[in-house]
């Protein structure tokens, strides 16, 4: 069919055409968001998956939703190289500006840029190298100790108040939070802990791997009383089917259920995996129907493409130690593994890789779905890592 007219989008969060089976989240995240601007309480909530769920499309999706109830906003993306202070100061800058700007909100507004100054002198807080800066004064006691579980809570307050006085509610959108260290994560919770009992219009929303769950707990025993933790995982089969049906539809075409059963077998019905398949097979249908023959080359084409990109893109980051480890847990096939009989594997004590083990976890490779269990936070990862490495010894 008309490559131009391809419905289907594969790619980190690119929106797809059909954004089947998340309804619930997004209902639940519109109540939540509409209660916080009229000042009813609300929990924040981190969105807890694998890879290629769609995770991101969502955080995007609510900030959408945010916007449209009259929001500020800031969307980050937590990642290795750089702290959550980075990450946060140029979005609250632009925030409390806007907020300065409004009538009977003014002075907050600055009080909230003068925090947001001392928070920025306290941590040290840089951008590209360069000590970022405001062009105006600090704000003396406040924020400014260096110590990021002291001063963050206190900023959020600062732009909580300032959101209050200028009836512009502020949600902040981070994604990928497993990269954000144990301190960081916890003076997060603390500052939504604080707008909370200060019943103040700030709310975060956050999306992270499911290792995210392990490090609410150890930072603060109340996180899960803070926090609501959607799970967002593989389609149904019938939310699977309309993310594939519908798009196709639309464009005044068709797929055989066959050539769509086939589909859902071979992506596990991940968001991610669908849109490829729904991509290639699109492309190499001769006519207006998708049927199983398309399907199954368009498997070759689909996992020849995510080898290169998908999978390839986190393999390299890994260290040849790091790879071995992963290519014996795949060799267990799909699922949770025990630890033990990965270390047997390598036949060595589970002691001595446990190092590795931990640097897979931070990588966001893998994730212990229980005490003494491992598996990798990518679908079809083990596929790969035997394509990729046919050999174990």
């Amino acid at each position: 069919m008309d490559p131009v007219r391809n419905p289907f989008a594969p790619g980190a969060g690119n929106p797809p055409p059909e954004l089947a089976g998340r309804a619930i989240v997004l209902d639940d995240m519109s109540t939540a968001l509409q209660r916080i601007a009229i000042g009813r309480h609300a929990q924040s909530s981190i969105l807890v998956g694998l890879r290629g769920v769609g995770k991101t499309v969502l955080l995007v999706r609510i900030k959408d939703l945010a916007e449209g109830f009259g929001y500020r906003t800031h969307f980050v993306e937590a990642h290795e190289g750089k702290t959550l202070p980075e990450l946060l100061t140029p979005g609250l800058r632009s925030v409390l500006f806007s907020l300065s700007t409004i009538e009977g909100a003014k002075e907050a507004g600055r009080r909230g840029l003068r925090v947001l100054r001392s928070f920025i002198s306290g941590l040290k807080v840089t951008v590209n190298d360069v000590e970022f800066g405001l062009g105006i004064d600090p704000e003396p006691g406040s924020a400014d100790s260096g110590d990021i579980e002291a001063d963050l809570p206190n900023l959020f307050v600062a732009v909580g108040q300032a959101a209050k006085a200028a009836q512009k509610p502020v949600a902040i959108l981070v994604d990928e939070l497993q990269y954000l260290t144990e301190q960081e994560f916890s003076a997060l919770i603390m500052s939504v802990h604080k707008v909370s009992q200060s019943n103040l219009p700030v709310t975060i929303v956050g999306a992270g791997l499911p290792q995210i769950l392990g490090l609410a707990g150890e930072s603060k025993s109340y996180a899960e009383r803070l926090f609501r933790y959607p799970k967002i995982g593989a389609l149904e089969q019938s939310d699977a089917k309309d993310a594939i049906r519908t798009p196709i539809e639309d464009e005044g075409a068709r797929i055989d259920e066959d050539a769509l059963d086939a589909i859902l077998d071979v992506t596990e019905r991940y968001p991610y995996f669908l849109q490829q398949w729904g991509y290639d097979a699109w492309n190499i249908a001769s006519d207006d129907v998708i049927r199983l023959v398309d399907v199954k080359s368009a498997t070759e084409a689909s996992i020849k493409a995510l080898d290169e990109s998908f999978f390839r893109v986190r393999f390299d980051r890994c260290t040849p130690a790091e790879k071995r480890y992963m290519r014996a847990l795949a060799e267990f096939g799909p699922g949770s593994h025990r630890s033990g009989d990965i270390a047997d594997k390598l036949n060595v004590k589970t002691t001595s890789v446990g190092p590795i083990r931990g640097k897979l976890i931070k990588k966001g490779m893998i994730y212990s779905p229980q005490h003494g269990d491992t598996a990798f936070t990518v679908p079809l990862f083990d596929a790969y890592m035997r394509r990729v490495m046919p050999t174990f010894t």
